[in-house]
């Protein structure tokens, strides 16, 4: 086997790059990082920012993004007690490299990738 083809075999089988490609595989996990961008913020908070997300929806991409090692929760000792959600390092890496890229990307490609997808819809099968 060549080195190319190791490599190749590498990235296909490697489960850092399924766990990876997983943290875009949920609708709403980049939104909620993307939100988190700027500082920590309280869950109604965050709700409002990101606006249509479920009450649900928004505690199952918290649960996921805290178990990947993205998302913190800070609970402060005060009465009434208040919680925060913030990005780890981890987080804030994936936020400030790949997502970034991805969001330039979007903004200079976004309207071929539109009009390809609407041409695709108007082609019969």
């Amino acid at each position: 086997m060549t080195d190319r083809e190791a490599h190749c075999y590498e990235l296909v089988a490697d489960c850092r790059l399924r766990a990876a490609t997983d943290l875009f595989a949920h609708t709403w996990d980049p939104v909620v990082l993307a939100a988190l961008r700027t500082g920590p913020r309280r869950r109604r908070a965050l709700r409002a920012d990101i606006g249509g997300i479920s009450d649900k929806v928004l505690t199952d991409t918290l649960h996921r993004l805290l178990a990947a090692g993205l998302v913190d929760r800070h609970a402060h000792a005060e009465a009434p007690p208040r919680v925060e959600y913030g990005l780890t390092s981890l987080g804030q890496s994936l936020v400030e490299g790949p997502m970034t890229a991805l969001g330039r990307w979007a903004v200079e490609h976004g309207d071929e990738l539109l009009e390809a997808q609407e041409s695709a819809a108007r082609t019969p099968g």
